[in-house]
């Protein structure tokens, strides 16, 4: 079997889970930090949105990639896909499904001209928010125990497989050939055996030529 598969699971996985990491406990932290909420939760946003949409893309690959390779006879993959699945569904809802109302109460606040956190729609956009938060910390979870469980030497396995299907089709090629030398049937004896007796009756002929004469 072929490692690139392989490879680019680990790499799709890497770049989804080092990023959703990277962004949501290291960026946005920052972010709040340095910057006023509004101009922190516009940025923040932005770079949401950059994740969602690479976490739908990623997942939606590494699902197709764990199908192939455990189609291949790969089944360390079968688990991963699960973890893979809910890693997308977290995306789905959490980005695709809220994001759309949070960004929008962001918008109708600021049109308002007043701080969201001031304004009416505070306790909605809070709550929504929290719920956000809790799929994206089950997001989170979900992508350390797949780079947890990833295979450590599934191709190095595959590799080592395919060697020895290859040493055994070679194993039963010389039995094989050694059975069937074995049931051979042998000839040279018993053309040796009939060349003696030819050889004898020629000799008991002349034996009773020479008699008949004397």
């Amino acid at each position: 079997m072929s490692l690139m598969p392989h490879r680019i699971f680990r790499l799709l996985t890497v770049v989804w889970v080092g990023s959703l990491l990277t962004i949501g406990y290291a960026v946005a932290p920052v972010l709040f930090s340095s910057l006023d909420r509004t101009t922190a939760g516009a940025v923040a946003a932005q770079l949401f949105r950059i994740e969602g949409v690479l976490g739908a893309v990623c997942g939606i690959l590494l699902l197709g990639l764990a199908n192939v390779m455990v189609r291949r006879g790969s089944n360390a993959y079968r688990r991963l896909r699960w973890l893979v699945a809910g890693m997308l569904i977290c995306v789905l809802v959490g980005y695709f499904a809220l994001q759309p109302f949070m960004n929008a109460m962001r918008v109708a606040a600021l049109e308002a001209g007043t701080d969201l956190a001031h304004s009416a729609y505070a306790a909605r956009f809070g709550m929504l928010h929290g719920v956000s938060s809790v799929f994206y910390l089950m997001e989170s979870l979900l992508g350390i125990a797949l780079v947890w469980k990833l295979p450590v030497d599934s191709g190095a396995g595959a590799a080592r497989q395919g060697a020895r299907r290859v040493r055994r089709g070679g194993g039963l090629g010389k039995r094989k050939r050694t059975t069937r030398a074995a049931h051979k049937p042998r000839r040279g004896p018993r053309r040796t055996l009939v060349g003696r007796f030819t050889s004898i009756d020629a000799r008991a002929s002349c034996w009773f030529a020479a008699s008949s004469r004397a």
